[in-house]
Parts: C-alpha cells; structure tokens; sequence
C-alpha cells in the first residue's frame, strides 16, 4: 500500500486496495465501513474508479490512514 501510494498511480492504489480487501476479507471490509460488499468489488476492480471517501473509509475500516509528507528534492 506505502509503495502505491508513494507511486502515486490511481490505478495502482487502486489495485493495492483490492489486494488488502481481499487478503483482510471483504465482508469484514464491507462491515467495518457500511460500505456494501458488492459496491467494494465494482469499486475495487479493474474498471473501478473509487471516490475519494470511498477510499478514505477503506483505508480506515483496514487500520490505515494517510498522512501527506513534504516531496524531496533531488539534487
């Protein structure tokens, strides 16, 4: 998930969220954010495209959250 995110391709969080979805269980996914477990799968998959709330409740209802850090320069 750090390394998609610090990529910064939607559609590779995208597929980093599918995988951890689907590694801690989708319906307990889908329990833990109200969000439905079918609308996770649609969301999640190949031609998904998630809101940003969507996300943001994903990433908490999997014991993630995000923080934004300064980019570094390169010299």
């Amino acid at each position: 998930m750090t390394a998609a995110l610090e990529e910064g391709d939607a559609a590779e969080i995208r597929r980093a969220l599918n995988t951890v979805g689907r590694s801690l269980g989708m319906t307990a996914i889908a329990e833990e954010t109200g969000l439905g477990r079918e609308s996770l799968y649609k969301a999640l998959g190949e031609n998904g495209n998630p809101e940003f709330a969507t996300v943001l409740k994903l990433m908490k209802g999997m014991g993630l959250k995000l923080s934004a850090l300064p980019i570094e320069e390169k010299e």
